[in-house]
């Protein structure tokens, strides 16, 4: 997304090591589950942890291939789509990316992610919210059986509300 006001914003990207933990943790959580980390699902989750924010499906493409080579299209939303749905990576409708849950990793249960994005510097963070296990339960009293909600809070940071 990158910061689009000229103020300072602190880099929230995780190290090397930090990518490398989340990437074997979630690894073991998929084997524990019966399911493969194959590589184009571990390069899409690894670009994604390592961007430390939400990226556009196509810039994962393009960063893809470790020598400057686009990935496939299909390869890529694949990744996204097996990703999203073991609950490691979220799609953020109103900006149209995607990021890496920051929730705990060995946590399998869903949950309710719930981002606040800031419409000035694009910054984007997962929040703990309060009532996603009420609204699951209330769905379940409708008949419904609820895969994925994902809450957007758009505003300013702390950052750009000091700047302003």
């Amino acid at each position: 997304m990158g910061a689009a006001c000229d103020h300072d914003h602190s880099d929230h990207r995780p190290g090397p090591a930090e990518v490398e933990q989340a990437l074997v943790s979630v690894e073991a959580r998929c084997a524990a589950e019966g399911e493969r980390m194959t590589p184009p699902r571990r390069r899409v989750l690894e670009l994604l942890l390592a961007a430390g924010e939400p990226v556009k499906a196509y810039d994962l493409i393009a960063r893809y291939g470790v020598d400057g080579q686009a990935a496939k299209p299909p390869t890529v939303y694949r990744a996204l789509e097996f990703l999203e749905r073991r609950g490691v990576v979220h799609r953020i409708a109103s900006i149209s990316a995607y990021v890496a849950c920051t929730a705990d990793a060995d946590d399998s249960r869903a949950h309710a992610a719930a981002f606040l994005i800031c419409d000035c510097c694009g910054a984007t963070e997962e929040v703990a919210v309060a009532g996603g296990d009420a609204f699951a339960e209330a769905a379940s009293l409708a008949g419904y059986a609820i895969e994925r909600t994902t809450i957007e809070g758009h505003g300013r940071c702390p950052a750009c509300r000091v700047a302003a």
